[in-house]
């Protein structure tokens, strides 16, 4: 007989940040070495949106209006710092002008050309799904 386990699952709001140069933010926990997209854990009773602007604002000082955050759809892949669990993600864009600064637990703040991994470490739902996410969506709107 076989046993299969079910993976664990985090569930958690994650943000597309868009530059006016068309770069991508990503960052990088305090004690971690892959970069992703800034967001986090969706508590009991909240709205993923919601969860995103709360993250947002402790992690990198970014207030936004949830109104302007378009839902790309959930994405899920093998989570970057928690052997054993899947990180799923419902994935907000945003378009920001603003300098950002990292706070929190945030060790580390990036832009990059969504055309390259930065030449950085990336988290396996940034580099597998949410990258290639981006990059196919340029190429459509050329």
């Amino acid at each position: 007989m076989t046993v299969t386990s079910t993976p664990r699952v985090i569930h958690i709001a994650a943000a597309l940040l868009i530059g006016p140069d068309g770069r991508t933010l990503l960052v990088r926990k305090r004690g971690t070495t892959a970069f992703m997209q800034p967001g986090g854990k969706i508590e009991a009773q909240e709205q993923p949106v919601h969860a995103l602007a709360r993250e947002l604002e402790e992690e990198l000082g970014l207030l936004i209006d949830p109104a302007h955050a378009a839902y790309l759809g959930q994405f899920s892949a093998p989570a970057a710092n928690e052997p054993g669990f899947v990180v799923q993600a419902e994935l907000f864009q945003l378009a920001i002008a603003t300098d950002v600064s990292p706070a929190a637990e945030i060790e580390e703040v990036i832009w990059i050309d969504p055309a390259t991994d930065g030449d950085v470490l990336l988290a396996p739902l940034t580099r597998d799904l949410i990258l290639p996410f981006y990059r196919a969506s340029l190429i459509a709107t050329a």
